[in-house]
């Protein structure tokens, strides 16, 4: 279903009015207003309760309900069954999973695991899925305050937790992790800990531990945004290790035995073919329903869809489009929505071909998004709408973005005087976390920008390879292309600030975000990052977003859905705006 504009559908035609399309199929004046309906919740004008409501006073015939399913939005199976204990979950993930150190490991795909394991002073709130964004709720600690200066954040610990190993978790524990990420002279300084969690630690002055059941956070400086870093993942996490374990297998072994405090605890890891976890018994909170959960990495989409089928797995992470409705129509369901994921190409701003804002601009009319989505990832994703994501309190759903225009593509390379287009490599990977299908994407990018004279070669890698150039930038010398894709997003709105701010350009040999070298925005970006009042800050954020439009140094393409496909005994399941989820509440009927 392609992104729409306009006002969210709020009258119903007369029941005169409806016309069956033909014997036992939706009306298709329904259909037509259940898709606006649809496509107002994804973009999100609506809230799926919303949604819900909306659609039953069309009329909850069972072929209306048929229709939400096939769109993804409809109430989650089971509901309303009575949960019960015991089974094992089996997933099929898109690619094989980064190391499981939660402080030093990249990507979705692994965080969704590790998160499983470990925990972090606070979360969010994946059990409602009718919401913008998560709220942030307490977990390690019970309660925060935060000083008048908005510079020391003060953490009353939860009394009792211990680690799978045993250790208490404690004031002494927090600082230990925390030090092991930021504090240089520590002795269990982990370098690749420090680059991957630099956003969340990056203005850290000190942690105080007043007692063993409180601790202080002191930076240098307001970060309006710091919380909601606390509870992101896929990049390095602010979660907890037990210390007795980092000190028994050190910075790199710790990637084999993961030690937290969470719902489940590590089982074993089979590179290439598993990793197994298992219910923590000794768990603080609630106790999961699930047993053990199985995660299987199978990069190729074919293969995932074909093991759910067969019954060799229980649900399926990105399925592939081509592959959603005939399992659907064998009783398999499919959970999506809004999701913090934006799908995008940075430039080279070191590349001459790229200097000239005419060509970016460009390049951002030239490519048909709302096509790819539609004909290509068959509505499992939505045109993106700016570079910042979705599901975060600053993602304007009505925002304007570059419109679909070649023709005025072609006359802009003209004028930078590219009127005979150029030669170019742009890279990618062939799986990966988030990235949907991203041969298959490039290759749709790749003949639009043929259309305006642009000869891109496509350069493609694994996914662990690829990020290992990613983030170097695109003008290290291991690494020059001219452009490199990505798929990311934050519930945090200072995401935006992670991938354009000059602080997160790689330094040469090191680690960064911003692999296109871009400057623009930095005193916007300053100025937003610095405000406390959560509402004044996401409207300078949405003012960046519109900055960065118009410099264009990168080209925004989709918003994924997150589609899951899974077996219909799987029950539970609530696919919060979020790309990660909480397990707790998975059972197996």
């Amino acid at each position: 279903m392609a992104a729409r504009t306009g006002a969210v559908p709020g009258s119903f035609m007369s029941e005169p009015a409806r016309k069956e399309a033909g014997g036992e199929g939706v009306m298709e004046e329904d259909r037509t207003t259940f898709e606006a309906l649809g496509a107002a919740f994804i973009e999100g004008q609506l809230s799926r309760r919303e949604l819900l409501r909306r659609s039953a006073v069309i009329g909850a015939s069972a072929s209306a309900l048929s229709l939400l399913a096939s769109l993804g939005l409809s109430s989650p199976a089971g509901a309303q069954d009575k949960p019960k204990r015991g089974g094992t979950l089996v997933i099929a993930k898109e690619s094989e999973l980064d190391i499981l150190d939660p402080h030093s490991a990249g990507g979705w795909v692994t965080w969704r695991v590790s998160k499983q394991m470990h925990e972090g002073l606070i979360d969010e709130d994946l059990t409602q899925a009718d919401v913008p964004y998560p709220k942030l709720i307490p977990k390690l600690a019970t309660s925060w305050d935060i000083s008048k200066d908005s510079l020391t954040y003060t953490f009353k610990l939860r009394k009792g937790v211990k680690f799978h190993d045993g250790t208490p978790f404690d004031a002494a524990a927090v600082k230990y992790n925390i030090d092991r990420c930021a504090a240089k002279d520590a002795p269990q300084f982990y370098p690749r800990a420090n680059a991957y969690t630099t956003w969340i630690w990056q203005f850290l002055k000190e942690v105080k531990t007043p007692d063993e059941g409180t601790v202080q956070i002191v930076l240098r400086e307001p970060y309006g945004d710091f919380l909601r870093q606390l509870v992101q993942g896929g990049g390095g996490a602010a979660v907890f290790i037990s210390p007795t374990a980092l000190k028994k297998y050190g910075n790199e072994g710790i990637a084999e035995h993961p030690t937290g405090t969470g719902p489940f605890r590590f089982v074993e890891r089979v590179r290439g073919e598993k990793v197994v976890i298992e219910r923590n018994q000794n768990y603080w909170g609630t106790q999961p329903y699930l047993d053990r959960i199985i995660d299987r990495p199978m990069p190729e989409p074919a293969a995932r869809m074909t093991a759910l089928q067969a019954g060799e797995v229980d649900m399926v992470y990105v399925p592939h489009p081509d592959g959603i409705a005939d399992l659907k129509s064998k009783g398999f369901r499919l959970e999506q929505g809004p999701a913090p994921h934006v799908w995008y190409f940075a430039f080279n701003l070191r590349d001459k071909n790229y200097q000239d804002i005419r060509v970016r601009r460009a390049i951002n009319m030239a490519i048909d998004r709302e096509g790819m989505a539609k004909q290509l990832l068959k509505g499992t994703a939505v045109a993106a709408r700016g570079l910042q994501a979705p599901c975060c309190p600053s993602y304007d759903p009505n925002f304007k973005d570059y419109p679909y225009d070649p023709a005025q593509a072609k006359k802009l390379m003209a004028e930078a005087g590219f009127a005979n287009g150029f030669d170019t490599v742009w890279q990618t990977s062939v799986d990966g976390s988030g990235q949907l299908i991203p041969v298959p994407m490039a290759e749709w990018i790749q003949r639009d920008l043929a259309k305006i004279g642009i000869r891109m070669k496509l350069r493609t890698y694994e996914w662990i390879t690829y990020i290992g150039y990613w983030i170097k930038g695109m003008d290290d010398a291991s690494n020059k292309v001219g452009s490199q894709q990505m798929s990311w997003g934050m519930t945090s709105d200072y995401w935006i600030d992670i991938v354009t701010n000059s602080s997160h350009i790689a330094p040469q040999g090191g680690a960064g975000q911003n692999g296109g070298y871009y400057t623009g925005a930095d005193a916007m970006l300053n100025a937003a990052r610095g405000e406390m009042d959560e509402r004044k800050r996401a409207a300078l954020y949405r003012k960046v977003n519109q900055k960065i439009k118009e410099d264009a140094p990168a080209v925004a393409i989709i918003n994924d859905l997150a589609p899951i496909m899974m077996s219909p005994k799987v029950k539970g399941f609530v696919h919060a705006p979020e790309e990660w989820y909480d397990m707790t509440t998975v059972w197996l009927g």
